[in-house]
């Protein structure tokens, strides 16, 4: 394991088990996000970085019965959060890195990932990876419950122009990945980039 995911894990690890209590208003930013996304029912959808599972839930809702539902983390602790707030019955939790994942080539209709974009050590190559479990014309959701400048001022740093997720860095980062943005949204109440998967 690389040192990146050591500190990732580390970092997240240390604060899963209070995690939801720290951010309870982020709920309904999740379920608005998900509703954007433009699952259909029976749809297979991943859940990258999937946390605590804030996110089942309403992806659960969005395929409905039929589909299907996959919640990664590589933190044991964050997908202990998840099962101990009944989020297994969502989808199903697998420990796993998203940037090598256990799936095969296009099984998913979608990705959504929640806050991943900013640990992942190789954005490149491990959009790439998302973009080769999803099937041409699926769809990718990179979300955050508040916009970039909101982030930057809680976690006290100022907002560059080499932020990752700025529009004109993301763009090219995503089409080299195999992915076409398609909408852009960056606000104080969210960050929403949805991309499409290339033929």
């Amino acid at each position: 394991m690389s040192e990146d995911h050591t500190h990732v894990q580390e970092f997240f690890g240390a604060r899963a088990a209070d995690w939801d209590r720290r951010f309870p208003q982020d709920g309904p930013a999740f379920a608005a996000a998900v509703t954007e996304f433009g699952l259909r029912p029976g749809d297979r959808v991943l859940d990258a970085g999937c946390g605590t599972g804030r996110a089942l839930g309403p992806l659960r809702a969005a395929v409905g019965p039929a589909g299907t539902v996959l919640g990664v983390d590589l933190t044991p602790q964050m997908l202990a959060a998840a099962r101990r707030a009944g989020r297994a019955a969502e989808g199903t939790l697998l420990l796993a890195d998203a940037a090598r994942l256990p799936l095969r080539d296009g099984v998913l209709d979608a990705v959504f990932a929640a806050g991943l974009v900013a640990h992942l050590p190789d954005p490149a190559a491990n959009l790439r990876e998302l973009s080769r479990v999803v099937r041409p014309g699926g769809r990718l959701a990179l979300f955050h419950p508040i916009g970039r400048a909101a982030l930057a001022a809680r976690q006290g740093r100022e907002l560059t122009a080499q932020d990752l997720r700025a529009e004109h860095n993301l763009g090219p980062l995503l089409s080299c990945a195999g992915w076409d943005m398609i909408s852009y949204a960056d606000e104080d109440h969210r960050f929403l980039a949805l991309a499409v998967r290339n033929p």
